[in-house]
């Protein structure tokens, strides 16, 4: 029983080993030499200090014009200070800053301990011989936090990284995966992002408020943008219900109309007149610092896999796909069922193109190009058939993620773009393989 129940598990969701051998060789393979920085290695530092110059030290601190390093010299300053040592100057700049005031503590007679800052703070040349070039100084030494050896995989920004930018293929996957469970293909999702993300800007830059639109304004763009995409799917549907057209055919015509009527409305360009509160779905964290296109993503995972799972719909979607005449005479109403996966494929395909357009808050009829062959590279990764019946949202995610991680991966150890494609290629055909290998047996 337990032996039957983990190798049907491994046989669906096996590609999570895949991904976990994937993050694991991407850690190894990127470890590098990290500068720690923010308040963490502010703190270092000030112990570093006070164990090399007592108490009160005689320190300059340098940092950048940056976020991170600005919080490190903000936080230094209140550690040495708090202890008892004297900040002579807290440089936030470049090079010239930096030497303007070393010119004027050697003017002073001022007597320096230390020179506090970051690991490419330290690379500057005005730093090369501070006993010649100011010997007023004394002989202060050039101290910054010790470095660490960490993957670049591993780090927090390039994990969350990873997450926010999946997000939108993750979402639009869903409903590609209802689609290909059916038996079908849907190859207008991309298209269909590009239309969504120009509709939704340009009603709230020429209905909306632009710039001053309210958040009432922009949600109601951000729906009629979903619901146009919607019918969009309507129509898909019922091509393929009432017509019989293969669903490579309907939705390939579809991606071409859709993309047509983004350049169309657009005008060829890119709409950036909104306000920037619209950031707020694609690029807001709200909750721990996860980013809410995250968290969305997370909740219509969880909502779809009930539906697939647990719910009747779910069933008759599964049916639909594995046997069709069996299940028309089963009593399942078979054009609905389609029609129900290819409205859903079409409107999670409008919800990714407000996402992205909250990202990069615009809207432009070139967004989601290719995105159709990610999302369906997601679901195949995952363990969907394209022959119906077979497939796990949890899978998708899996699959998602998995791609996110190629890509991500690849990116960090610089393979260059058109080799990125190859292998890419090549893990959708190892999938399909797979998958036809699994069913002849």
């Amino acid at each position: 029983m337990l032996k039957s129940l983990l190798s049907r598990w491994f046989s669906e969701y096996g590609m999570i080993f895949v991904l976990a051998l994937l993050c694991v060789f991407f850690s190894v393979v990127t470890v590098s030499e990290q500068s720690p920085s923010g308040e963490g290695a502010a703190k270092q530092l000030a112990g570093l200090i006070q164990s090399q110059f007592g108490s009160k030290p005689r320190v300059l601190i340098v940092v950048r014009d940056q976020p991170e390093e600005l919080a490190f010299a903000a936080a230094l300053e209140r550690e040495i200070s708090a202890a008892g040592g004297q900040v002579l100057g807290n440089v936030k700049g470049e090079p010239r800053d930096a030497r303007e005031v070393l010119v004027k503590l050697s003017a002073a007679n001022a007597s320096l301990d230390t020179i506090a800052c970051t690991q490419p703070v330290s690379a500057w040349l005005v730093f090369a011989d501070l006993e010649k070039d100011f010997p007023a100084l004394g002989n202060p030494r050039l101290l910054k936090p010790v470095p660490y050896r960490w993957p670049n995989f591993l780090k927090a920004e390039n994990l969350l990284n990873i997450t926010n930018q999946i997000a939108v293929i993750a979402i639009v996957a869903i409903g590609m995966t209802m689609v290909i469970i059916t038996g079908g293909i849907d190859l207008s999702v991309g298209s269909l992002i590009a239309l969504a993300a120009v509709l939704a800007t340009l009603l709230i830059r020429e209905f909306g408020g632009s710039l001053q639109a309210s958040a009432f304004s922009m949600t109601c763009a951000c729906l009629v943008a979903i619901t146009a995409c919607g019918c969009v799917g309507a129509f898909s549907g019922a091509m393929i219900t009432i017509f019989r057209i293969p669903p490579f055919i309907v939705t390939l015509a579809m991606m071409l109309v859709a993309s047509g009527l983004a350049y169309i409305l657009a005008q060829g360009q890119s709409v950036y007149q909104i306000p920037d509160s619209f950031v707020w779905l694609g690029r807001g964290a709200d909750v721990l610092g996860i980013p809410n296109a995250v968290l969305l993503m997370l909740v219509l995972y969880g909502a779809a896999h009930v539906l697939m799972s647990k719910m009747r719909l779910g069933r008759y979607i599964y049916a639909v796909g594995g046997n069709r005449e069996a299940a028309r005479l089963s009593g399942v109403r078979v054009e609905r069922v389609l029609m129900f996966a290819y409205v859903a494929s079409a409107l999670v395909a409008g919800l990714g193109g407000v996402i992205m357009a909250s990202q990069l808050k615009s809207g432009s009829p070139t967004y989601g190009s290719m995105y159709e062959l990610y999302v369906i590279a997601a679901v195949v990764v995952g363990g969907a058939s394209l022959s119906g019946g077979q497939g796990k949202m949890l899978g998708t995610l899996i699959g998602a993620f998995t791609i996110a991680v190629i890509q991500n991966g690849m990116n960090l150890t610089n393979v260059e773009s058109y080799t990125q494609k190859v292998v890419l290629g090549l893990v959708i055909l190892a999938a399909v393989l797979i998958d036809t290998v699994r069913h002849r047996k």
